[in-house]
């Protein structure tokens, strides 16, 4: 028998009896794109992309696990993003004898290609995860190399929750240098809370949203609403960029593409 259908066979025969709880929305988009859909039993409620995820189980938010839950599903391997990290639960799905397997969280364009092949190796798709990654390195290659000195303001907001500006150590942040632009709230750390007076002090060019962020507010109007903003460079042009929050901040397959939209968005601020 020739050795590549060895290798195949035994490729096969290793799968075939996995059993993968996916947690994080780039660690299970990952998983579909090596074409190893077909050994998840779950995932988690960050997991929306492709839409086929949604129609698996729900294992609840990354931060939020519950072991038990997810033993019940007898998985034979916990595919997990490093920023379900801390977890009480997951070190008890590990002790349980269920292979945990870490993938880097870190928000960096360089961390794409990392998070591929250690997925990749924990399903045996090495061959698949070299043809994703020469893909994704094309990609990266068309980054913005050049600065443009366009301030953007990303604005956090989910139901429930106040307005919150982005500032460093987030992955908004790590997005907008990306873009080779400027954050606009770079003077402040983590995400905190919209001030009016802050908000004007830091005149943002554009302002950035998620979808989710969006229809928490009830609508693009009601962003102009919030505080200072009215008063901005930004607002005053109405410059606003409506983002998939997973696809901008996850830093998985499709970041490359949504932080070419932000930059494209930013050369169209009139100096």
């Amino acid at each position: 028998m020739k050795a590549w259908l060895l290798l195949v066979l035994f490729t096969f025969a290793a799968n075939a009896g996995d059993r993968v709880v996916s947690i994080g929305g780039d660690v299970t988009q990952i998983v579909y794109a090596l074409g190893a859909q077909q050994l998840l039993v779950a995932r988690d409620s960050t997991s929306l992309h492709p839409a086929q995820a949604a129609t698996l189980p729900d294992v609840g938010y990354m931060r939020q696990l519950n072991a038990e839950g997810i033993l019940a599903l007898k998985p034979t391997l916990v595919l997990t993003s490093a920023l379900a990290k801390p977890s009480l639960a997951l070190e008890q799905i590990a002790r349980a004898g269920v292979k945990v397997v870490m993938v880097p969280g870190d928000p960096h364009l360089a961390v794409i290609n990392t998070k591929v092949a250690t997925i990749a190796k924990a399903l045996h798709k090495e061959i698949e995860g070299q043809r994703l990654t020469q893909h994704i390195t094309q990609l990266l290659s068309q980054m913005p190399q050049q600065p443009l000195a366009v301030k953007v303001l990303f604005i956090m907001n989910h139901s429930g929750m106040n307005s919150m500006a982005a500032g460093t150590e987030t992955a908004a942040d790590a997005a907008i240098r990306s873009a080779g632009l400027i954050n606009a709230m770079s003077n402040i750390r983590h995400y905190q809370p919209l001030s009016q007076e802050g908000v004007v002090a830091s005149a943002p060019q554009l302002v950035v949203v998620g979808e989710s962020g969006v229809q928490a507010l009830g609508g693009e109007n009601a962003i102009w609403r919030l505080p200072g903003l009215a008063l901005t460079p930004a607002g005053k042009a109405r410059r606003l960029l409506v983002v998939d929050d997973m696809a901008l901040l996850g830093f998985g397959l499709d970041t490359p593409q949504a932080i070419l939209r932000l930059r494209q968005a930013a050369q169209q601020v009139q100096p």
